[in-house]
């Protein structure tokens, strides 16, 4: 039968993967939060609906019927997991289903000081948001135990690509070069994302946990200065921890509080993956190549 993804949330990451999809001849369709995105996305061939706690699905089974991969990537909000809590029942009672990708985060592992995190590791996490983020995967997990639906979990770090990189932040002014030694993110570029993710779709392994990251976690203010290289200009002065923190938001102060690295093995010894952009360097040669060629 012909495939049909649907994508929760068609969002900067989803829209790459729709992308993939679209390309090899499958149905694409998801939900979005204003008649003006609705409008925007079925420009471009998405069937598109205007979904959320307030607009909720009137024919769940008839909107689905024909789904056969889903993709949620809409985060949870303070009432919960909004997509089990709306149709996670109706779920199992789809027919052609063959694979759920649910993006969390790997903020779920909390500080680990720098150490290295594979899925193996527990969840403990340091934030209310990643807190919520491990309630919404107990949620998943749950649909995959008790109805058996083919639910698998990726867990994703910082997220990079064009128009959505340190070059915005640059432009945007919002770039600060923080000096906090010891302190490193891991990240992963959107294309990378993708195609795990569509690897995923064509192997699929219900339960399954993924880790998805690039191969070298690094300092934001590396990234900086690595891309006011690339641009010939002066990166900002650089701030030290102490007084960054004193004007932070709390969600940047969360941003920060966590201190790990993301082992990635599994997607490559399970999922076959090599990464288009193994590290922040590549990723940012890419990016600058594509806008320069524009």
């Amino acid at each position: 039968m012909n495939k049909h993804l649907f994508i929760f949330g068609l969002g900067y990451s989803a829209r790459f993967l729709a992308k993939s999809a679209m390309e090899q001849g499958w149905k694409v369709s998801g939900t979005c939060q204003s008649a003006e995105k609705k409008a925007e996305l079925e420009a471009d061939d998405i069937g598109a609906f205007v979904f959320d706690r307030q607009n909720p699905f009137e024919d769940t089974l008839g909107i689905l019927s024909s789904v056969t991969h889903i993709l949620c990537s809409v985060p949870p909000d303070k009432q919960g997991e909004p997509i089990v809590d709306l149709i996670g029942e109706q779920l199992s009672s789809l027919n052609n289903l063959e694979w759920i990708g649910y993006l969390s985060t790997t903020g779920v592992y909390g500080d680990r000081q720098g150490a290295l995190v594979d899925e193996t590791a527990e969840r403990r996490p340091s934030s209310d948001r990643s807190q919520r983020r491990m309630e919404a995967e107990d949620k998943w997990f749950d649909l995959h135990n008790q109805k058996n639906l083919p639910v698998h979990i990726f867990r994703l770090p910082g997220i990079y690509g064009p128009g959505y990189s340190t070059f915005d932040r640059l432009k945007e002014e919002k770039a600060k070069r923080i000096n906090r030694p010891g302190h490193n993110f891991s990240r992963i570029h959107v294309e990378d994302i993708a195609q795990t993710l569509w690897a995923s779709m064509n192997k699929p392994n219900p339960g399954r946990v993924y880790n998805l990251s690039d191969d070298e976690a690094a300092p934001p203010s590396d990234l900086i200065t690595f891309a006011c290289n690339l641009l010939c200009i002066e990166p900002p002065a650089e701030v030290s921890w102490e007084d960054a923190r004193q004007s932070m938001s709390p969600m940047a102060l969360s941003f920060w509080q966590d201190n790990r690295r993301i082992d990635n093995s599994r997607i490559k010894n399970e999922l076959g993956i090599k990464l288009k952009y193994p590290n922040y360097r590549i990723g940012l040669i890419a990016i600058f190549e594509s806008t320069e060629n524009q």
